[in-house]
């Protein structure tokens, strides 16, 4: 099945550049265009993509909001978003996460990779580097002004196993980097994962990060 993507960046030659990319793989396609956060929300819908690769700086809106847009809409429930930035620890690529994007990508990384990372993305899964995440969280956090977080009660519905594995996907682990580590199938760590997911509310991979820090049960600076 070919993966539907839409470019969003305001710079015409880097969506260029982006298109002949994507569509140079035959499992890819790129069903749309925007120069703004306005129209990438508005192609999202009438493109059907399955992906969105969204550049944060952008006129009229940028890419955090549009990224908040997409995902709170239940019609685009099936929408991705791949966040693109100049640099890989970001000021804005922690809040692109809290908005409902499902990772993020240097625009410096190597095309394959890019490819790769519309693919996971698409699968469902989240695109994080442990250490970009590690240390962007970081910063975040030590931010006295941020929003209220949740509280450590939240984390009262998962069981043990479940916690544990929360820890090591926050820090940036597979399931099949989890499975070997834990002795388990990797079928038994999605499984996890899954139920993690359903009880915590969250969206993706991308989001349960968020939390694990949020909630204290992942610390910056730990391993």
């Amino acid at each position: 099945m070919t993966i539907r993507v839409l470019l969003a960046d305001d710079q015409v030659l880097v969506r260029a550049g982006l298109k002949v990319l994507v569509d140079s793989d035959p499992d890819l396609e790129v069903v749309g265009e925007a120069a703004n956060g306005r129209e990438a929300v508005r192609l999202a819908r009438e493109a059907r993509a399955d992906v969105v690769l969204m550049d944060i700086r952008m006129p009229e809106l940028d890419g955090l909001a549009a990224t908040r847009e997409i995902t709170a809409d239940e019609d685009l429930a099936g929408v991705r978003v791949l966040v693109l930035t100049t640099f890989e620890v970001d000021d804005y690529v922690f809040e692109a996460l809290r908005s409902g994007a499902s990772g993020f990508l240097g625009k410096g990384a190597e095309p394959g990779d890019l490819l790769d990372a519309i693919r996971v993305v698409a699968r469902g899964e989240s695109l994080l580097s442990p250490i970009a995440t590690r240390s962007l969280i970081s910063r975040f956090l030590s931010q006295p002004d941020r929003t209220p977080a949740p509280t450590p009660e939240k984390l009262s519905v998962l069981t043990e196993r479940e916690r544990e594995i929360v820890v090591l996907v926050a820090g940036g682990a597979s399931n099949d980097d989890i499975a070997e580590g834990l002795a388990v199938s990797p079928l038994t760590v999605k499984t996890h994962v899954s139920r993690a997911l359903l009880k915590l509310g969250a969206r993706d991979r991308a989001q349960l990060v968020v939390i694990a820090y949020e909630t204290g049960l992942v610390r910056a600076g730990e391993r």
